[in-house]
């Protein structure tokens, strides 16, 4: 399916825009089946997305928090008060501020010394919650994600193992320019997704976007390619500064 992109003025109207695909892909899957499943992600534009969500009274409100099932996309290999936890960020903004139940959110242990042990756990988590049978992949009914400025996404960074992690759910991913672990959904796993939901801000960004929307299909290079569902969506919101190279796109 061909992605959807919308320009937008800044992260604030990212961050509105997004909040209605939010409320739009919850009432729909509760409707459906009674549940929302959604996967977050970090990252500075998030963080204004889930500070709307639970500062504006309209969208609160349209929010079927006691329906919500919280999964992550990725993970740092960090506890959750580390200051550049995910899940930490998600909880100070948004989780910790709504009606959720302990057993509504899923997050990844990214305190065990070992990150391969956070990664099985993360993996057993999942498959329990969606009762998946052996190779199957989860449908989440939103994904989060966002792009770096080398066309990275989740923790899918170029020539990275995970890129090449076929049969798994999320992987231990190392990344030697970071010296760090990362902890990650893979990509068939985020592809089996209903709808993925990819913010992106800032000019540092404008040529890599270019280069993923607009370029030869080059994953190794541009892991955000792979972000692609088999049967979804995909929107792409970005800001004029981050889309301002693209020959395409809708401009709000």
């Amino acid at each position: 399916m061909e992605p959807e992109i919308r320009i937008l003025a800044d992260a604030a109207a990212i961050a509105q825009r997004a909040a209605q695909e939010f409320v739009q892909a919850a009432t729909r899957a509760v409707h459906e089946r009674n549940a929302f499943q959604v996967a977050l992600a970090g990252g500075s534009t998030p963080k204004v997305l889930y500070n709307l969500l639970v500062s504006d009274p309209a969208l609160r409100s349209q929010v079927p928090w006691d329906k919500i099932q919280v999964f992550f996309g990725d993970e740092r290999h960090v506890g959750p008060g580390h200051p550049d936890s995910n899940f930490r960020m998600a909880t100070e903004t948004m989780l910790s501020k709504v009606p959720l139940r302990a057993n509504q959110v899923t997050r990844i242990k990214g305190e065990y010394p070992d990150a391969e042990q956070a990664t099985r756990e993360y993996e057993e988590a999942i498959a329990s919650h969606f009762k998946l049978k052996a190779g199957e992949l989860p449908r989440f009914d939103l994904l989060l994600v966002g792009m770096g400025n080398e066309g990275h996404t989740l923790s899918l960074f170029p020539g990275t193992k995970a890129l090449h992690a076929d049969g798994r759910i999320a992987v231990r991913n190392w990344v030697g320019k970071l010296y760090a672990d990362r902890i990650t959904l893979t990509a068939p796993a985020a592809c089996a997704a209903a709808e993925i939901l990819f913010l992106v801000t800032g000019a540092d960004k404008a040529l890599a976007l270019k280069g993923v929307l607009e370029g030869p299909y080059e994953p190794e290079q541009l892991p955000a390619q792979l972000l692609r569902p088999k049967n979804g969506k995909l929107l792409w919101l970005v800001d004029t500064a981050a889309g301002g190279m693209l020959s395409r796109g809708i401009r709000e």
